[in-house]
């Protein structure tokens, strides 16, 4: 391993609470078999988009985008696209971006449309992933602040021209080159005090592509990282690494104290458990060849 890999290592295994993972168990204690997780996730999930709480249903729309190509987690994104609190429908429309849900183009078109300038700025993020022309018209107005053809409301073009507003959607929507983009506002600002766990959970998203057995390791303590933020960055590197080993280490953060780590670990362990059982025929098949 590289000095600079061997250093991140280090980074994400501070502050962690336990030097092995716990076996995945139910709140009663009980140990928990892979279904019994996956539909504990999808659970958590639903429970998540229908609480009356819209931080909590934006928090759980976001999550879908770790499962890409799933047409449960895509009817669940179209569904949130719909909801009453612009925080949620842009959370929605960058889901469907991130999760290869071309089915879904029509409504991202329809989400140009919204009264809301974050949402539109988001489904607009998501169609530029797909090369859908209908992106350049809002980026057109972004670096301009003047409408290429008619579509924005003047209410949009005055937060074009306000510079705190612009700033503040930046961080909501993640365009551009800013650390931690798609992340809210707010939030960004108060973790921004906390250089410790902002330093380490971009050091786990990195390790997501480092396919180095101390590094499994390393992700697999972390965690029970003390601090949430680490412990949504490790679940999320985890997902797209894509190691179905590591799930035993992420079913118990199923039933974390925080919301963002509960949400984000249903979508990992539903991406990784999919993932597995489309693996499982191809296994079977060559034993059966040899």
């Amino acid at each position: 391993m590289c000095p600079f890999l061997l250093l991140l290592v280090l980074l994400i295994s501070q502050s962690t609470t336990t030097s092995a993972p716990p076996k995945p168990t139910t709140p009663n204690g009980s140990v928990e078999t892979p279904r019994q997780s996956v539909d504990a996730a999808w659970g958590i999930l639903k429970y998540g988009l229908e609480d009356r709480s819209y931080d909590r249903r934006a928090k759980a729309a976001h999550a879908l985008a770790l499962m890409q190509n799933n047409a449960r987690a895509e009817e669940m994104a179209d569904k949130a696209l719909a909801d009453p609190n612009p925080d949620v429908r842009a959370s929605a429309a960058t889901a469907l971006g991130q999760m290869n849900a071309k089915n879904s183009i029509p409504k991202l078109h329809n989400a140009l449309n919204d009264t809301v300038l974050k949402v539109v700025i988001a489904a607009s993020n998501s169609l530029y992933i797909y090369k859908d022309p209908a992106a350049y018209e809002i980026y057109y107005a972004l670096l301009t602040g003047e409408r290429k053809q008619p579509g924005l409301v003047k209410s949009q073009m005055d937060t074009l021209k306000d510079k705190k507003q612009m700033e503040k959607l930046a961080f909501e929507t993640g365009i551009g080159f800013i650390p931690f983009g798609g992340m809210g506002y707010e939030a960004y600002k108060t973790i921004t005090h906390d250089d410790s766990s902002v330093v380490r959970a971009a050091a786990a998203e990195k390790l997501a592509t480092d396919p180095d057995s101390k590094t499994t390791e390393a992700l697999a303590k972390a965690c029970s990282d003390k601090q949430w933020r680490v412990r949504v960055a490790v679940v999320e590197a985890i997902a797209k690494r894509g190691d179905q080993q590591l799930l035993f280490s992420l079913t118990p953060l199923l039933y974390d104290n925080t919301d963002d780590v509960r949400f984000e670990t249903a979508a990992a362990v539903i991406r990784l458990s999919t993932a597995a059982s489309k693996l499982a025929p191809k296994h079977a098949a060559r034993r059966k060849r040899t």
